[in-house]
Formats: C-alpha cells, sequence, structure tokens
C-alpha cells in the first residue's frame, strides 16, 4: 500500500523518467558489479533448455507482443541502411 501511495505522489516528469531511467540504470550497475553475471546468464541458457520454462517464456512473450503497438518503423529502416552500406563496401 506504502508503494502505491508513494507512485501516486512522484511528480511527473514528462515524456522520458530521468528518475526512472537513473535508478534503472543504478540497478544495472549494482547488478554487473555483483559478480552475478555470468551465473544468471548459464540459468538462463539451462532453464531455456527446459521445455516446459520454454514454452510460458513464449507465451509471456506473445503475449506482451500483442499488448505492443509495433516494432519501430525506424529500426527497420536503419537495418536496412546498414544492409545496404554493407552491401556498398563489399562491392568497392
Amino acid at each position: 500500500m506504502e508503494k502505491n501511495k508513494e507512485f501516486l505522489q512522484q511528480k511527473s516528469e514528462g515524456e522520458g523518467n530521468r528518475t526512472a531511467a537513473g535508478e534503472y540504470n543504478q540497478a544495472q550497475q549494482r547488478f554487473v558489479r555483483s559478480g552475478q553475471v555470468d551465473q544468471k546468464a548459464r540459468d538462463a541458457e539451462r532453464d531455456l533448455r527446459d521445455r516446459d520454462v520454454r514454452r510460458e517464456l513464449e507465451h509471456a512473450e506473445a503475449v506482451g507482443r500483442r499488448h505492443s503497438a509495433g516494432e519501430d518503423p525506424e529500426i527497420k529502416r536503419a537495418s536496412k541502411v546498414v544492409r545496404e552500406e554493407r552491401m556498398i563496401v563489399c562491392f568497392r
């Protein structure tokens, strides 16, 4: 309940919440410094080999995609430009 009260009292920062982004970045840095990255990667790889876990993760991804606004078209454009630039370099 305290968390909900805190959430409602947060100041709106407009588009792009710098406070949340900073907290996320700090959490990521703490995780990297914790030395757990390699072990967590091995755990994730093992979990993907488990059929039930994999099915659950794929289902969660599908649910998330249904709620998505779709792929950012800028990503596809940038990817196309990179591919075209690579082709030009290859033919030089």
